[in-house]
């Protein structure tokens, strides 16, 4: 599975969760300890807000260690708001489109984990993309539909709702039409303005998630798995969680998304 790494705080050179800790997003794309696979290295891509409304974005297919493009650009930028993420594919081809994180607007997402037989209902999915959002489907992952599903279930007023009644549509699907596991899901997103990410499955293996803050920075990082192991003080969000980051504050919200009939939606 990918891993990915969110920091929200005083802005901060992004390789200062990128590259620098000792288990760095970058050290995850070949040695990730807490994934089905070690290495992630279907590409990579980071979000990052600045003075405008929207994030600027940069994404490639290239393995997140072996980019010196992405070692200089992470040395150069800060940010007090940014999303990374390395991929490893589940089954979709790799290339810049398929990368996370995604972007329309001012919001950006990134996602890691499956929906269960996602090839074989990838045509009904995209039937859920609203048409006033379909002109930003540009790969061919669930992961873009999802985002692109919330967007039109009402992200900018009602982000928990909206991203609820998205994965409830996707899991129905991948119910009717799809395999087990039906849904793992951990999500990172953000208007720019606030963190968001949530972790959730319909089984027992939904995959991890922790935050920590950072006196030092005076900022928080939200990742896949904890970036540097000597420190003791990351937590752990519980399964079927919604988070909101902002500033120091933290809260963490239950997570259920109630089964939708797709006839009736």
């Amino acid at each position: 599975m990918c891993r990915w790494a969110a920091y929200i705080g005083r802005p901060i050179f992004l390789e200062d969760i990128i590259a620098r800790p000792s288990h760095s997003l970058i050290r995850q794309s070949h040695c990730a300890t807490r994934g089905h696979t070690a290495i992630n290295a279907d590409g990579f891509g980071i979000a990052w807000y600045g003075e405008r409304p929207e994030p600027g974005l940069y994404r490639d297919v290239l393995p997140a260690w072996s980019d010196p493009n992405l070692r200089s650009l992470t040395a150069q930028v800060r940010s007090g708001l940014f999303l990374a993420h390395v991929r490893a594919s589940t089954g979709t081809a790799t290339s810049r489109n398929n990368c996370h994180p995604f972007t329309a607007g001012r919001w950006s997402f990134m996602h890691n984990g499956q929906f269960g037989g996602y090839d074989h209902w990838r045509r009904d999915a995209d039937l859920l993309i609203d048409d006033r959002f379909y002109p930003e489907r540009k790969g061919a992952t669930d992961s873009e539909v999802l985002f692109l599903v919330a967007l039109a279930e009402g992200l900018d007023s009602d982000p928990q709702g909206a991203m609820a009644r998205a994965t409830a549509r996707m899991q129905a699907l991948a119910i009717s039409r799809g395999t087990a596991p039906h849904v793992r899901l951990t999500a990172a997103f953000s208007d720019g303005k606030r963190l968001y990410a949530l972790r959730f499955a319909t089984d027992e293996h939904a995959p991890s998630l922790f935050h920590r803050w950072s006196a030092s920075r005076q900022g928080r990082a939200v990742v896949s798995e904890p970036l540097d192991l000597d420190e003791t003080d990351w937590l752990e969000i519980p399964p079927a969680s919604f988070c909101i980051f902002e500033g120091e504050d933290v809260r963490v919200l239950p997570f259920a998304p109630a089964l939708q009939d797709l006839r009736a939606a």
